[in-house]
């Protein structure tokens, strides 16, 4: 597939310069018309019967193995989930802290990270890792490590300033459970689990996949409390609710997601080319490029993410950008605005962004 036909796939962006995959990315046509196509299936099956349920189930096996695959793991080792928040809320109420635990996480996190974090009973303990290069940030984040704690939560990079955080360098050098937001790293930067221990996977950014869709990577399932069950979490149960466990990470599954959505995702995952994280990182480094020239960039962001400051207040200045053309997001309570920078951007992407900031 040539960049050019796999572009074309993307209805969006014969209108916009569309930057924003950070928070949802552009839906392909392949996906609009699977979607489309299971739609009517479920219509012509009545959403009912054997076969027709044996066809979602089929359907949850296909995108659980094609998700494994892609962060380097098996399908026994993914729950699906919504979104990464679901994943985050998983891990956090599954490991039954309390009172005398901490949590280590840093000051650049999503809410969908810290609000679980938050409410989990244990300490959270904030390592100020923003404007830090990589190296200091990991000496940072082991400073914050007393015996007290049972967990180091963070993004593989952060949605801030799209900056890769050591992961697997805390993973080895602590030698504690690890919990990876996901979310602004899968699709966009090549990822392998390794012996992380729970990594959340977001399907409707840099996957391009329909919402609300998700994946919770978990290394030990045995380890893990089933704190939020679902109907998948059971594979027998009695009636005053004991349950038997289902096999594997599935147990965590979130529950019932829609097959119309499933199969959107299904033809995202299959139409993304091979060459997608080298293109990504190439018109990232564009983007920087010509931003440097006219503003301040914010942060060491190495990945997708490219967020800077504005000559005017940002949210004014986004939804300004919108009316031109021009999709990107402003982050709130900082002043910035951000570019998403995905495989199916070209080099016009970015010089209808520069054009519009500076008209």
């Amino acid at each position: 597939m040539t960049f050019a036909e796999a572009r074309g796939e993307f209805p969006v962006l014969e209108r916009f310069a569309y930057l924003n995959a950070g928070t949802l990315g552009p839906l392909s046509r392949s996906t609009l018309a699977a979607a489309e196509e299971r739609f009517r299936f479920d219509q012509d099956h009545g959403r009912g019967g054997k076969a027709w349920f044996e066809s979602v189930l089929a359907l949850r096996a296909t995108i659980r193995e094609q998700l494994a695959t892609l962060i380097g793991t098996t399908p026994d080792r993914l729950a699906l989930t919504s979104s990464t928040t679901d994943g985050c809320n998983i891990v956090a109420s599954g490991l039954e802290l309390g009172p005398g635990d901490e949590v280590v996480t840093t000051d650049s996190e999503h809410p969908g990270l810290l609000l679980p974090l938050n409410v989990s009973g244990a300490k959270v303990r904030v390592a100020e890792v923003a404007a830090r290069p990589t190296q200091a940030a990991l000496d940072t984040i082991m400073s914050s490590v007393t015996p007290r704690t049972k967990l180091i939560a963070l993004s593989h990079v952060l949605w801030t300033t799209g900056q890769v955080m050591p992961v697997h360098e805390l993973k080895r050098e602590s030698g504690l459970p690890v919990l990876v937001d996901g979310a602004q790293s899968v699709g966009a930067i090549p990822v392998d689990v390794g012996d992380l221990d729970y990594y959340t996977v977001s399907c409707q950014k840099w996957l391009c996949g329909p919402e609300p869709l998700g994946a919770l990577y978990v290394r030990d399932p045995e380890r893990l409390d089933i704190a939020i069950p679902s109907y998948f979490a059971q594979k027998s149960i009695e009636r005053d609710g004991t349950f038997v466990p289902a096999e594997g990470a599935a147990r965590f599954d979130s529950g019932w997601l829609a097959p119309a959505s499933l199969a959107g995702l299904q033809a995202a995952l299959e139409g993304a080319p091979e060459w997608r994280h080298d293109r990504a990182a190439q018109i990232a480094d564009l983007c920087r490029s010509a931003l440097r020239e006219r503003y301040e960039l914010v942060g060491d962001g190495t990945a997708t993410l490219v967020s800077f400051v504005p000559a005017d207040e940002a949210s004014a200045e986004a939804a300004r950008l919108y009316e031109a053309g021009v999709v990107v997001r402003d982050l709130p309570g900082t002043g910035w605005l951000r570019a998403s920078c995905g495989w199916w951007n070209n080099e016009a992407d970015v010089e209808r962004l520069v054009d519009a900031l500076s008209s």
